[in-house]
């Protein structure tokens, strides 16, 4: 099935220690999901929502995030993820991404992906690398 606007993927999330922001900024944070984590994870959830409709060889990466982290989401709440896919242009993909802990909504925003064929991507990886050793 190709990928067309208008599909959707959802998936739960309960927030761990080591997704909180006074595990990745220090003790003077909050021990709550960290904006970082949250964006992270809406990330992950839109590429769970291509993977299934990719060839063999192909995979996706992140290129544009423009998100807004709305509430406070405290360690141990589950979080509920949604991906919409709103626009294919060639390899280009957009998202509505949107999260929800069991209170409201905490986040909301847009994210772009492309999508790349793994071993050209590596050659590339590799091309760049070889520079440094120089």
């Amino acid at each position: 099935m190709p990928l067309e606007p208008g599909m959707v993927f959802e998936r739960t999330y309960i927030v761990q220690f080591n997704d909180t922001a006074r595990s990745s900024g220090g003790e003077t944070l909050p021990v709550v999901l960290s904006t970082p984590r949250m964006i992270g994870l809406m990330e992950f959830t839109c590429q769970l929502l291509v993977l299934p409709h990719l060839a063999e060889g192909q995979t996706s990466v992140g290129s544009l995030v423009n998100i807004r982290h709305l509430a406070a989401t405290p360690e141990g709440m589950t979080v509920r993820l949604r991906a919409e896919l709103v626009e294919v242009d060639r390899r280009r993909l957009r998202f509505k991404v949107e999260a929800w802990d069991a209170l409201e909504k905490i986040g909301e925003g847009e994210h772009e992906r492309f999508i790349i064929d793994k071993d050209r991507f590596e050659t590339r990886l590799e091309e760049k690398r070889s520079l440094l050793k120089d």
